[in-house]
């Protein structure tokens, strides 16, 4: 997000991502597969939403959507993607670290506000993750003070690292709201999550990844 959890500035990269019908919600949500360094990232994606910047720079990737009619300066929400080349290859990180690391960036923000709940370790497609909220009660990255909290999911792949992320703004307060029935209800409007293989010569609707699940 380009907020105070994740700045990545860019060169444009070419994304493939497909979108296929997932489970009923309530809006709708699609499936939304992208290759992503070295494999493909799917999630679940409600309807609502529409992508609005999208870039890498050298081993950091990025994809952020808000809702529809906003952008990526001015949102309410957001859910964002990202990547990091061959962090997986990195012995002593573990998804639970991952996280933290984000976490420190987006505390350095608001320390005066800034509060964490770890959600707990987990799998998805038989790879490792780690999922919390973090927030700032009050911060100043967009037009005026407001609360900025996030679902993340921190992902480890097979040679890369990515994480999702959900976030939104709501108005300035003195901690985030972290114990909100919403953000478990947002992790299932997520799933299915996986990290799938990337065949050689295989174009979207990827059947391999499709197939998966």
């Amino acid at each position: 997000m380009r907020t105070a959890m994740t700045k990545a500035a860019v060169l444009g990269l070419s994304l493939l991502w497909l979108v296929t019908p997932a489970q009923a919600q309530a809006p709708q949500s699609f499936r939304v597969i992208s290759p992503i360094f070295s494999q493909l990232v799917s999630f679940a994606m409600p309807s609502n939403f529409a992508a609005v910047f999208e870039n890498t720079k050298g081993g950091h990737y990025i994809r952020e959507a808000a809702l529809k009619g906003e952008s990526a300066q001015a949102w309410t929400q957001m859910i964002t993607v990202t990547g990091e080349k061959g962090a997986s290859g990195n012995p002593g990180l573990t998804p639970e670290k991952f996280a933290g690391n984000i976490a420190g960036g987006f505390k350095s923000a608001c320390p005066e506000s800034f509060a964490a709940k770890a959600l707990g370790t987990t799998r998805f497609g038989g790879f490792d993750a780690f999922i919390a909220v973090i927030g700032c009660g009050s911060v100043d990255t967009g037009p005026e003070r407001h609360s900025e909290t996030a679902l993340l999911i921190a992902l480890k792949g097979e040679a890369d690292y990515y994480t999702i992320q959900w976030a939104e703004r709501g108005p300035a307060s003195g901690k985030p709201p972290l114990d909100d029935e919403k953000w478990p209800a947002r992790l299932r409007e997520l799933r299915p999550i996986d990290l799938c293989p990337i065949v050689a010569g295989e174009k979207a609707p990827y059947p391999s990844c499709v197939n998966r699940s």
